[in-house]
């Protein structure tokens, strides 16, 4: 609608132009509009169509038709619109140079104009006139490419950062699901190879194992729906381990594991308990796979800026399970939450068995003033 609308302006805006400009008796007034003048002025628009698709012959192309519209010496008027437009549209598109040459000869051709070709040639101060003018438009051009690129990089990086925020938030919730899956279906293995093995001599305890199986499916069944509820439209976007769900953790792990805590417990960011909780379970899942039997304790401290987590285990005393199935990625897995929180985790051999202890950054108690520095 843009060159079908500048068409309409440009014609009627001469013809009402016009009137003010041409004066039979006069010879040296402007020219009335003829044919070839009413065709230069729809010229100039409907270069615009191609606007889009060829900006620099459209430029070019209403520079012409403007500077013989000029020539041939009809009324001014609103012909001038058309090449602002073409201008504007250059720069807009990225095409700079063709802009400010096309704006160059447009300045040359009018002072030339102006002083070899009108009766009453014009001075200085026309020519900066019409200067001043071709500058605003390059100047508004200028400054609304350049507004129109800042914003495409706005939007550019919010993508990018959402995509970014995206892919975090997927591999949080496929550590979740490692996590989760890994422990309750390595308790799940170790209790049905107990049951199978004690099935024949000891259905008693095989009963044990298997009430221990049903209730650890039921467990992991209930967390994974927790779990992959946060992808549902409208859930939190964030999984719901935490210290308060530990006390079950430690239940379901059976009577040889045990807890103490040390110091006062308060309540910590979510992304700390979780971590926390998630460390305690990978643990306790690699205590089940590889030292059976063992007794576990889990400490935790908390301290004015840290929370130490400390699992110890009393080594195995009967054969695991799974022997030969291979390591895991347990211990890589919850030394990257630990570090992920300006955190530390270590992990290796302690007296017959074996300890895993973290350290991670919690905020100060309320009230503890911290010490300052000093000279």
């Amino acid at each position: 609608m843009l060159p079908l609308m500048v068409a309409m302006i440009q014609v009627w805006g001469s013809v009402s132009a016009q009137r003010g400009q041409v004066d039979p008796a006069d010879p040296h007034t402007r020219v009335v509009l003829d044919p070839l003048g009413f065709a230069l002025l729809t010229a100039a628009p409907l270069a615009l169509v191609m606007r889009r698709a060829h900006p620099v012959a459209t430029l070019w192309s209403v520079t012409a038709a403007t500077t013989f519209y000029v020539y041939k010496g009809y009324a001014y008027g609103p012909v001038f619109l058309s090449p602002i437009i073409a201008i504007f549209n250059a720069v807009l598109t990225g095409h700079r140079r063709a802009a400010y040459l096309a704006a160059g000869a447009l300045w040359l051709f009018f002072v030339g104009y102006a002083i070899w070709l009108l009766p009453n040639p014009q001075g200085w101060f026309h020519h900066a006139s019409i200067g001043a003018i071709i500058l605003v438009v390059l100047t508004v051009s200028e400054v609304v490419r350049a507004r129109r690129d800042q914003r495409r990089e706005r939007d550019r990086v919010e993508q990018e950062e959402a995509r970014r925020q995206a892919s975090e938030e997927r591999l949080s919730m496929a550590q979740e699901l490692h996590d989760v899956l890994g422990h309750s279906i390595s308790l799940i293995h170790v209790q049905a190879s107990t049951a199978l093995h004690l099935m024949d001599e000891h259905p008693e305890q095989a009963r044990t194992a298997l009430t221990t199986i049903k209730q650890a499916s039921k467990d992991v069944l209930t967390e994974m729906r927790s779990l992959l509820g946060v992808l549902r439209d409208g859930a939190p976007r964030s999984p719901t381990a935490d210290l308060g769900q530990l006390d079950e953790l430690i239940e379901r792990s059976g009577p040889a594991v045990g807890m103490e805590i040390v110091g006062t417990p308060r309540p910590l960011p979510p992304g700390v308990e979780r971590a926390a909780y998630r460390i305690v379970q990978e643990s306790l899942t690699n205590i089940t796979k590889h030292a059976p039997g063992a007794r576990a304790t889990v400490t935790l401290t908390y301290g004015p800026e840290q929370l130490s987590i400390r699992v110890d285990d009393s080594g195995a005393t009967v054969p695991s399970a799974l022997t030969g199935e291979g390591g895991g990625n347990g211990i890589p897995g919850m030394r990257e939450r630990a570090t992920a929180l300006g955190g530390s985790l270590t992990a290796g051999p302690h007296r017959s068995g074996f300890r895993v202890e973290a350290r991670l950054p919690i905020p100060p108690m309320a009230g503890t003033e911290l010490p300052e520095d000093t000279d």
